[in-house]
């Protein structure tokens, strides 16, 4: 787990290693163990190291290959060098370090670039080919790890995180509108732009290859979800059986480490099953909890605090148990530092991920993660049936798009923005992006329940998910944590896409009532405990029956108490100050009132909307003002 950045001149121009010293100083919190730099006339690399495999200084990178050809910089873990590294072995290849980085040269130096598609693991890479002079960026299948490019015809800059790109003497800082109007439609970001103008990242699962005539940058994808070919011979004791042989596995693999590893632990099943696993293989295993002060919460969400659960599971795995305890206060802050480190605004209240990631990384340096079992194995039942009567295509554009207008519906667009801003953006273009996703696989089909759930589950995978793996990356990464996610192991995946929806869902037969997102958690999830059957037969013998058959509760702050109560005065400070409000010069101040008074004063929730307006408040603040 590191960060990386680098620039290539395709104009010839000499790269400076000040400027690569100043790239490596913005994303220094990622590898703050040591950093290296390459540099050759018109291409330059830097690298922070997080040194979790081979902590002595033979991993240190950049790192070239033996024949001295390419050279790389690469970020995260890959779960199957050792299998990997003895093939290389007997072609020939020698070793002097125990890393992934030096398994990942030497297999681009034996099988060429495409090796990368081979890795069981999460991934970003960038190759320097000194023989053909041409530059590979390529990230793993899933988006864990974040890499991100700015093309100027001229120069091809890129980093691990956006901070880094903005060093650059000719970047000059916009955002982008489109983005904008985006993020304020999903609460989340469906294309590869993000907010700041002209900044792409780079998508899942792609390659690309510059050299000093390429005049655009060309994504090459390798590999893509399929949840259309469910195994319909499979029985549901084979699905069973096979889910817990290949989750024991997951963890096992992801357990590899030179460094302290432990394990986030809520009060939920999917990190209650790789806790449980992952104390078979460290006895007395570390686990962290966020829980929260419910002194001055009310209603549902006065049920929020996981801790109680937590501490059961931790007592009956004999973890080493730690907690972070939040109070409103924090919010004001961590709001800040959280904004600066994710840069990308994506998803929802993600300031308990921060904390407790800083808690976490005082005691271990990688963590295991739960974030994927609710995808793969269908946790979102009251999603799902939104779109489960849709009788063609359309109508299931139509239905699921009215909920994943997270934020603002369209119709609203014209109060959200400034008239400069509505003036410069299409409003159709969410619908058309969110279309996008599904039309892009011609393998999608249309014609039963079954394929639209299968359609959600794509959805999911190739949105929300990697929205939060980059929260999980930018909030750990600025602690110098390592995030792990042993439920996004290839073999686990490929298999999780095998099971028919029947075996996931109980509950196909019933009509179930529309729910609103904003709803609170509690009363959301309170009416679905039919999702990710198949994943709790497996696990029954792991963890308790208690949790096994409890409803699926979120990981969330109850802010919605807290902006009425507690952090009102936050809000209003920070949203409807004009002398000091920056992000009115896009969003109507009218608009932002009316939806601050309507959370306070009539009791609508908007928790997320005011979640998002703050979190653009303080981008606009960190960048741009």
């Amino acid at each position: 787990m590191c960060g990386l950045a680098g620039v290539f001149n395709l104009n010839q121009k000499p790269v400076t290693v000040q400027l690569l010293r100043q790239m490596g100083e913005a994303i220094a919190h990622r590898g703050p163990d040591s950093n290296g730099t390459y540099l050759a006339d018109n291409m330059g690399l830097v690298h922070q190291r997080l040194a979790i495999l081979d902590t002595s200084d033979k991993g240190a990178q950049p790192m070239s290959s033996k024949d001295d050809r390419y050279v790389i910089v690469f970020n995260g873990c890959i779960y199957n060098f050792l299998e990997l590294r003895q093939e290389l072995r007997a072609k020939g290849h020698t070793f002097h370090s125990n890393t992934d980085t030096e398994v990942i040269v030497e297999g681009i130096s034996a099988f060429g670039v495409g090796y990368l598609e081979r890795l069981n693991g999460m991934f970003a890479v960038a190759c320097w080919d000194k023989k053909e002079k041409k530059l590979y960026l390529s990230r793993d299948r899933f988006g864990i790890k974040p890499l991100y490019y700015w093309f100027n015809g001229k120069s091809l800059v890129f980093a691990s995180e956006i901070k880094a790109i903005l060093k650059h003497p000719d970047y000059q800082m916009g955002i982008d509108l489109g983005a904008l109007n985006e993020y304020f439609t999903f609460q989340n970001l469906f294309t590869y732009r993000t907010l700041f103008k002209g900044v792409t990242m780079l998508p899942p699962a792609n390659t690309v290859i510059i050299d000093k005539d390429s005049q655009v940058v060309k994504h090459k994808s390798w590999w893509d979800y399929d949840f259309t070919k469910p195994d319909k011979s499979m029985t549901f004791e084979e699905a069973k059986q096979e889910t817990e042989r290949l989750m024991e596995q997951a963890v096992a693999r992801q357990m590899i480490a030179d460094v302290p590893v432990g394990s986030y632990l809520s009060g939920g099943m999917d990190s209650g099953t790789i806790t449980a696993i992952a104390s078979k293989y460290v006895p007395r295993i570390s686990t962290f909890t966020c829980g929260f002060d419910m002194s001055e919460v009310t209603g549902v969400e006065a049920n929020y605090d996981e801790r109680r659960d937590a501490e059961l599971m931790a007592n009956y795995f004999k973890t080493e148990h730690f907690e972070q305890v939040m109070n409103a206060g924090d919010l004001r802050w961590s709001l800040p530092k959280l904004v600066y480190h994710l840069e990308d605004l994506r998803v929802g209240m993600s300031y308990p991920n921060y904390y407790i990631a800083r808690l976490a990384s005082k005691f271990v340096k990688v963590c295991l993660q739960g974030t994927g079992g609710d995808e793969l194995f269908g946790g979102y039942p009251w999603r799902y049936y939104r779109i489960f009567d849709s009788i063609s295509q359309q109508n299931f554009f139509d239905q699921y798009y009215a909920f994943w207008q997270r934020l603002v519906p369209d119709e609203d667009k014209t109060n959200l923005f400034q008239p400069d801003v509505l003036s410069r953006v299409n409003l159709e273009e969410p619908r058309e992006v969110f279309e996008r996703v599904f039309t892009f696989n011609k393998t999608l089909r249309y014609d039963s329940p079954e394929a639209h759930i299968q359609n959600s589950l794509y959805f999911e995978a190739k949105t929300f998910l990697p929205g939060l793996f980059l929260v999980g990356d930018k909030l750990a990464m600025a602690s110098g944590l390592e995030e792990r996610f042993p439920f996004m192991d290839n073999d686990l995946v490929d298999f999780a896409q095998k099971i028919p929806v029947k075996y996931k869902l109980g509950n196909l037969s019933k009509e179930i009532n529309r729910i609103d997102e904003n709803t609170s958690m509690k009363a959301r999830y309170r009416s679905f405990d039919d999702g990710k059957k198949i994943l709790r037969e497996a696990m029954k013998d792991y963890i308790p029956s208690k949790i096994i058959d409890r409803k699926k509760q979120g990981f969330s702050a109850p802010d919605e108490s807290w902006y009425r109560g507690e952090n009102a005065g936050y809000v209003k400070e920070l949203l409807l100050n004009q002398k000091e409000t920056v992000s009115t010069e896009f969003i109507s101040p009218a608009f932002i009132e009316r939806i601050v008074k309507e959370h306070t004063d009539q009791h609508i929730n908007h928790r997320l909307l005011i979640w998002s307006l703050m979190n653009f408040e303080w981008w606009c603040r960190n960048f741009l003002d």
